[in-house]
């Protein structure tokens, strides 16, 4: 059996991870349940909860993946105590990737499309309507998306084709790199625009009344939700870093580093977001209208508009396409770990699978769009959005930090020597029953919360 690859940085393993969690929900979910709630007072409670939820759980992720040193599946049973059946989870950890990419790969098409056609000036001098025009015929049309949606799956297989170090690697901190570069200068730009005062002060300035106005309650909730949906934890796409890093750095450390930028690129989004619908008194919308309607409107009617739009949706797609990369490694790796494949193969294999997979959630917009499992106006992609987000996502967490602090699992002890291994911060031994006892609850409440709202 050949030698395991590794990366060739830690900076890799920072960015690759960090590309891994940063994704749509960072731009268009995070602005709208912040301006839902509240603005600047929801993104501290935000904050408090990504520190005391998210990071126990990538920590704990990375420390399975760093162990196991395989993908998920073959990690829970590397780990796992003889006659014990954690590794049941391993095979619905790796679902979720499949299931995440058969909604994410037609979304980043999508954003090509509009990177492509914001180049040639498509929304100069559109208004809302025409703009949600545009968006719902490309919707109603198969074709356009699946021909973008094998354009994004085709450069995500080429990317994987040339190896962990030499092409994953490093095209993810070149993207990465472009994607901060791309915010910041979106971001300056929406701050110096005539009327942006005071979507920045909704934005940066606390003010408890809002979150009043809401509902204390609901908007705890919806930062709680917020802070571990983030990151992407729980089928296993941040262990797979973890088995491919080395033992010279201590995860913990890494992981603030990577929750860092995530948030950055949440606060930087942001920043782009509130001050230029306010500079143009557009409200912000809410799910796909917001990046596809909303800010395309926004930006027909700035000065130099269609570059501002194609260096926003060029933005997206690194951010996308960085997910999409990340992702299909994790899918990759089972093949090559599990199933003796090479990675051309295996990437060979995926790409039919993902030809196929990702109809369903094309044709929910337009052939199947009778089809609504929530109601009227919802579709296929919803429902598979909803089996990550509600179900595999957080179940699999819980399986995580029960099976990293329980002495049925792979135990406490386990955990903390793996994760402190290396120089750097050391996770906090003294969090023992707080991660053992109240993460889970946490979890299981933000779970039962989530799938009570949508299905009722």
């Amino acid at each position: 059996m050949a030698e395991r690859e590794t990366l060739s940085s830690r900076l890799g393993f920072i960015l690759l991870s960090a590309g891994c969690a940063i994704g749509l929900g960072n731009v268009w979910r995070f602005p709208y349940i912040t301006g839902r709630y509240g603005g600047a007072a929801f993104v501290l409670i935000y904050l408090v909860f990504l520190l005391i939820l998210g990071l126990p759980v990538m920590v704990m992720e990375f420390s399975i993946g760093r162990a196991g040193k395989m993908n998920i599946v073959g990690a829970y049973k590397t780990l796992e105590p003889k006659k014990s059946k954690w590794h049941i989870a391993g095979p619905f950890a790796l679902f979720g990737n499949y299931m995440l990419l058969f909604f994410y790969i037609p979304i980043t098409g999508w954003l090509l499309y509009y990177f492509i056609s914001s180049i040639g000036g498509t929304f100069a001098g559109m208004g809302t309507e025409e703009v949600g025009t545009f968006f719902n015929s490309m919707l109603a049309s198969p074709l356009l998306q699946y021909g973008w949606g094998v354009i994004a799956l085709v450069i995500t297989a080429l990317i994987a084709l040339g190896g962990l170090k030499n092409s994953v690697e490093k095209v993810s901190k070149v993207m990465m790199a472009m994607l901060f570069v791309l915010m910041i200068a979106l971001a300056i730009h929406s701050a110096t625009l005539n009327g942006a005062k005071e979507g920045l002060l909704f934005f940066l300035k606390p003010d408890l009344n809002n979150l009043v106005e809401y509902g204390i309650g609901e908007s705890l909730f919806a930062a709680m939700g917020q802070a571990f949906f983030t990151l992407s934890l729980g089928i296993g796409a941040m262990s797979i870093m973890g088995s491919y890093f080395s033992d010279e750095r201590s995860l913990t450390g890494e992981s603030v580093r990577i929750v860092c930028l995530d948030t950055s690129i949440a606060l930087l989004a942001g920043l782009i977001i509130f001050p230029a619908c306010s500079a143009f008194s557009i409200e912000a919308g809410s799910g796909p209208s917001l990046l596809f309607i909303t800010l395309p409107n926004v930006f027909a009617q700035m000065t130099a508009g269609s570059l501002w739009a194609a260096l926003f949706f060029l933005a997206m797609s690194f951010a996308s396409l960085t997910t999409l990369i990340a992702v299909f490694e994790n899918i990759i790796a089972y093949w090559m770990d599990m199933r003796g494949y090479t990675r051309k193969k295996a990437a060979f294999v995926n790409v039919i699978i993902f030809l196929i997979c990702i109809l369903p959630c094309i044709l929910g917009f337009n052939v199947l769009s009778g089809f609504t499992p929530f109601g009227e106006g919802t579709g296929i992609m919803d429902l598979e959005d909803f089996i990550v987000s509600n179900l595999l996502l957080p179940l699999g967490s819980l399986v995580m930090v029960l099976f990293c602090t329980s002495r049925y699992g792979w135990g406490w002890n386990n955990f903390i020597e793996t994760a402190d291994k290396g120089d750097g911060l050391k996770f906090p031994n003294k969090l023992r029953f707080y991660c053992a006892y109240i993460l889970p609850l946490i979890i299981l409440f933000v779970t039962v919360k989530g799938i009570y709202d949508i299905i009722f």
